[in-house]
């Protein structure tokens, strides 16, 4: 039997195309949803008090420019891409950030089940967090949170303002303090969200000011990776440290990934850690170009900066 390889590369770049076709579909029913259940508020965010009464509070943008982290670690905690055997891998993104004497969870996977036993193999204790952020509303990186809620209600939760009504409300039910976010703020000294960036799914990443540099923690990158690294260093005019999570360019062809790489390069990022929705030609095109200084992500992976 002969093999028309010509014939076998067509049919793999129409297979490519219609992927493609249906990854905007499913993005666009998703921006649906949030309109049909009222993401379109007011530019006021209702929270929470003590005594349970609902006040609104208006998130402006607080940027202190002058403070930097320490021992800072990154646990990442549910990932599709495997680094420790012994925990478990599914479609998601969540990591847990380490700073002195506080611990971030951005974002929560797309199920508890397997969060929470990836947590309790690498020894970490639920009550312990003590911030979720939420980067987007996709079912993969918020699936888990009503599990951490269950076992931990006593936290705060910073969440995109264009989340729907229903989400939202959810979250306010299970006790905690939540804060809708749409500009860029300080979440802690030296630790900002880049507030939603976006035109059809909004979405924020998480920037920690290091000595070593700008760390930038993307869930899934919609806006895209690049957009997000620039307004990232316009948001404290520092370095690039890492990059790290999703990039959202597993269906992206050499040309474009080639163009990032070196859009990475350009904006002088030192260290990269893609995962997740990132693709493996995307991992290898990356780590052809940073050799030492690329970083094999996935789910147990712990890096101290």
């Amino acid at each position: 039997m002969r093999w028309d390889f010509r014939k076998i590369e067509r049919i793999g770049k129409i297979v490519i195309v219609e992927m493609k076709k249906i990854y905007i579909l499913i993005d666009l029913l998703v921006i649906l949803a949030v309109v049909f259940s009222g993401c379109i508020q007011e530019q006021q965010t209702i929270t929470t008090t003590e005594s349970g009464k609902k006040q609104r509070e208006v998130i402006k943008s607080n940027i202190s420019v002058g403070n930097t982290t320490k021992n800072t670690t990154i646990i990442t905690l549910y990932d599709n891409y495997k680094y420790n055997p012994e925990l478990k891998t599914r479609w998601g993104f969540s990591c847990l950030v380490k700073i002195n004497d506080k611990n971030i969870l951005f974002d929560t996977g797309a199920d508890s089940g397997t969060l929470l036993s990836n947590m309790e193999k690498m020894n970490i204790d639920v009550n312990g967090i003590d911030t979720i952020v939420l980067s987007h509303i996709h079912g993969d990186h918020v699936g888990g949170l009503d599990g951490i809620l269950e076992g931990n209600s006593n936290l705060t939760v910073y969440l995109p303002k264009s989340f729907p009504d229903s989400f939202k409300n959810k979250v306010r039910s299970s006790g905690v303090r939540m804060m809708e976010v749409k500009d860029s703020i300080e979440i802690y000294p030296g630790i900002y969200t880049t507030g939603e960036l976006g035109t059809w799914i909004k979405e924020q990443s998480l920037v920690i000011k290091t000595e070593k540099g700008l760390v930038v923690i993307s869930g899934c990158a919609h806006p895209g990776i690049v957009n997000i690294v620039r307004e990232a260093k316009k948001l404290t005019n520092e370095r690039v440290y890492l990059v790290i999570g999703g990039f959202h360019l597993f269906s992206a062809e050499d040309s474009e990934l080639k163009r990032i790489v070196k859009n990475f390069r350009e904006l002088g990022v030192e260290k990269v850690a893609p995962s997740h929705c990132s693709g493996d030609r995307t991992r290898e095109l990356f780590e052809q170009e940073y050799g030492e200084n690329f970083i094999e992500n996935g789910v147990g992976r712990v890096i101290e900066i």
